[in-house]
This record gives structure tokens, C-alpha cells and sequence, in this order.
């Protein structure tokens, strides 16, 4: 083990017996001077916050891994990553999509 490892399991073994001495301590300070727990409570906070950071500074470092590629789009699709439509597309030359009405192609006739 190396000594960031060993001071991470330091840190984490003593944050028990710390919150409890200052839990007494604080107790202590309401029973024999006259600051009452209710005024005091915030230094729990400030003991937490402290150890947080010392195990958070003491911990080993993570491994950084790069997130995984994604994989390449299946045959059949453009390569601007839009899917291609999966019904027929309109002959070339018409100008028109099949099913729109087209007023020269009127079977009424002119007068």
C-alpha cells in the first residue's frame, strides 16, 4: 500500500471517534458554560465538512478512461446521420410526389 492509500483508511477509521468527541464536547460546552447546543451545532457541520475534504484529498486517484465510441451507423445511411426513408421515392423528372393533385393533370378537361 502507498501512502495516500494508507491515509484515505487513516482518515476513514477516525471520522467515527472525531464526530463523537465533538458531539461531547459540545455537550460539554452546554452543561458547563453558557452556550447551549442550539447555539453550537454548526461547528458539527464544520467538523463534517473537514473530514469530507481530508478523505476527499487523500483518496487515490481515479482512473480517466475515455467514454467508448459510438458505433458506426448500419449500412443504408447517409452519413449526415439522418435515416433514409423506407418507401419509394418519387421518379425523377415528375416534379410532383405521388398522391398530390396537379391541375394540368385534371381529368375534367377545360372549356
Amino acid at each position: 500500500m502507498n501512502g495516500n492509500a494508507t491515509s484515505y483508511s487513516v482518515i476513514r477509521a477516525i471520522r467515527g471517534p472525531i464526530t463523537l468527541i465533538t458531539v461531547g464536547v459540545l455537550f460539554a460546552l452546554q452543561n458547563f458554560t453558557r452556550f447551549g447546543f442550539d447555539q453550537t451545532w454548526p461547528v458539527l457541520l464544520i467538523v463534517f465538512g473537514l473530514l469530507s475534504l481530508m478523505q476527499r484529498g487523500a483518496a487515490p486517484p481515479r482512473a480517466t478512461q475515455m467514454p467508448p465510441m459510438p458505433p458506426p451507423p448500419p449500412r443504408g445511411y447517409a452519413s449526415t446521420g439522418y435515416a433514409q426513408s423506407p418507401y419509394a421515392q418519387p421518379p425523377a423528372g415528375t416534379g410532383t410526389t405521388p398522391g398530390s393533385s396537379d391541375p394540368s393533370s385534371s381529368q375534367g378537361g377545360s372549356v
